[in-house]
């Protein structure tokens, strides 16, 4: 298949190059130098993609004026056709003067400029894609991908009359335009995707500056929370062996002091020996039990322990004053509680047996265990002298600013307590004195 030269004479007019047809020369001359110079327009119009479309459709509605020397110049894209382009309708007026109709309500147009505008939107200019030349009217249509999409129209004075050399220029600003606007669409949704980009990765870097800011805050309130964590864990071992100290090794050593006090008065010399063999007896004790309370702290165990009924059986005789009578009752059908549980009971009844006997005055103690479904009741009764209100005073003070620690007894009771789930209660007992009672619940601990 041989292919053929192009047929210049769209572009020059001329078909004989020689010289004795001058006049065909000097009309080919104007006509060339009208192409290049509407080539020039052409090429600055369409490197304006970058600044948007309606800059790209304005230069070359103008670059179509400029060439045409046109009083009226139409851009028009189809309905549905480049819909990301716009405006889509555009008309250049005598003088260049700009008439935008996309939905904007201006000076009145042309007939010819309005019935133009309104075929190419609705696509009623037919299927042609070849340009429509008369001697002052043109139409182009613009065709991408196969179709048509718009189309270029123009009204030139009488004085310009239109040829082929001007179709070929406006086929050609037509078919570059198509491609220039699809270009500019794309460069222009390309460059909004980059702006969103851009701001979600300043945001994404605003986010993890914060995330990192959060983040050292959170590891610096871990410290202190592990710090505090620290610190009430050593406080709360301080205060048990605080307590267990009291309301051990305390109490042995000041009943020997009771009983060395007996001795100072005037008694018999046999009983002075028996009452100093005893004071004796219980230091030596004391000292055990601070043996004893250092070796629990190290090691807890639960294996051949005694029942809480046996332990306060043995508590009610145990280095007790012997104007002081110590009864004990035990209710219900006992049951194995845990370990922590039945101790702190032990402590509770230990502290309150103490107090009646070296503050209360007391001659008769009532140790009362009630095992009942659900929980176990243990009161502490005696006839003495001890003031209810007095003592429910004083445990208020303990709990909330004891300086001294001359009330910690009461205080230890009331949160040996609270640990297993109970309180403690300071009423009057029927018995004319004090009751100390606590009610804990036993169904977690109970073993089957």
């Amino acid at each position: 298949m041989t292919t053929q030269p192009p047929d210049l004479s769209l572009l020059t007019g001329l078909r004989s190059g020689k010289s004795t047809f001058y006049p065909q020369y000097r009309g080919a001359a104007e006509r060339l130098e009208r192409v290049v110079h509407a080539l020039e327009l052409i090429s600055r119009a369409l490197v304006r993609t970058v600044d948007g479309p309606e800059t790209l459709i304005c230069a070359v509605a103008e670059a179509a004026r400029a060439h045409l020397s046109a009083q009226w110049v139409v851009f028009a894209l189809a309905d549905g056709a480049l819909p990301d382009a716009g405006p889509r309708r555009l008309v250049l007026g005598p003088d260049a003067t700009p008439f935008l109709v996309d939905d904007v309500v201006g000076p009145p147009l042309p007939d010819d400029v309005v019935e133009c505008l309104e075929a190419i939107r609705l696509a009623t200019t037919g299927d042609g894609r070849e340009p429509q030349i008369a001697a002052h009217h043109a139409f182009v249509p613009i065709a991408l991908d196969g179709g048509v999409v718009g189309a270029f129209a123009a009204w030139t004075p009488t004085r310009r009359v239109l040829d082929a050399t001007d179709s070929a220029v406006l086929s050609i600003l037509a078919s570059q335009t198509a491609v220039a606007l699809q270009n500019s669409a794309l460069y222009q949704s390309r460059r909004v995707l980059l702006e969103r980009s851009e701001n979600a990765y300043a945001q994404a870097n605003r986010t993890a500056a914060d995330l990192a800011i959060r983040n050292a805050e959170l590891e610096v309130t871990q410290r202190q929370l592990g710090a505090a964590h620290r610190h009430q864990v050593l406080d709360d071992e301080r205060h048990r062996i605080a307590r267990e100290l009291h309301d051990s090794v305390t109490q042995a050593v000041l009943s020997a002091g009771m009983q060395i006090e007996v001795c100072r008065n005037d008694i018999p010399a046999d009983e002075r020996r028996e009452r100093l063999d005893l004071a004796k007896e219980l230091t030596r004790r004391a000292v055990e039990q601070l043996r004893s309370a250092i070796y629990a702290l190290n090691n807890s165990q639960d294996d051949d322990r005694t029942s809480l009924p046996e332990m306060l059986e043995q508590l009610s005789v145990v280095h007790m004053p012997d104007e002081l009578q110590v009864s004990l009752r035990v209710e219900g059908t006992p049951v194995e509680l845990d370990s922590a549980c039945e101790h702190g009971l032990l402590r509770i009844a230990g502290e309150a047996l103490f107090n009646t006997a070296v503050h209360a005055g007391a001659h008769r103690a009532v140790i009362r265990l009630a095992y009942r479904a659900g929980h176990v009741f243990l009161s502490i009764a005696d006839d003495g002298q001890g003031d209810p209100a007095h003592l429910r005073l004083m445990l208020r003070l303990a709990e909330s600013n004891d300086v001294d620690g001359r009330h910690r007894g009461l205080a230890n009771m009331a949160a040996r307590a609270r640990e297993h789930g109970g309180v403690l209660e300071i009423r009057k007992a029927r018995i004319g004195g004090v009751r100390i009672s606590v009610r804990i619940p036993s169904q977690e601990s109970e073993q089957s």
